[in-house]
């Protein structure tokens, strides 16, 4: 019998997440990663295979402000990009990872920058 790990558990639960969660060109779906150092995150077409946008904490003007409100602001900023992209409504997939933290923070960004999550 395998032990189970943290990064297991994670999986599996991505895994269940992704079965519910669908993204499609009217409602796209919005995929979290966080690591210890920030948070990315892309605007993916399941039925495409395409990504219509992406943020990640590498981005200069990113660098330098504190995790929550670097979360925060990358979802203002995936809003500002997915609205371009021609997304009012999306899906959010959290990853795997708790609703609470950083990944809540940066599902508020999005809705503050006006996606309908």
């Amino acid at each position: 019998m395998s032990k189970a790990t943290r990064a297991k558990g994670r999986l599996r639960r991505q895994r269940r997440v992704r079965a519910k969660v669908i993204g499609t060109p009217d409602r796209p779906r919005v995929s979290v990663f966080r690591s210890n150092r920030g948070i990315s995150a892309q605007l993916i077409d399941d039925s495409a295979g395409k990504t219509l946008a992406a943020v990640s904490w590498s981005e200069p003007q990113m660098r330098s402000i504190a995790p929550m409100e670097q979360a925060e602001k990358l979802g203002q900023l995936l809003a500002e990009r997915a609205k371009a992209a021609g997304a009012s409504t999306v899906v959010f997939d959290r990853g795997g990872y708790r609703y609470h933290g950083r990944v809540k923070a940066f599902a508020e960004g999005l809705r503050e920058g006006g996606l309908s999550v």
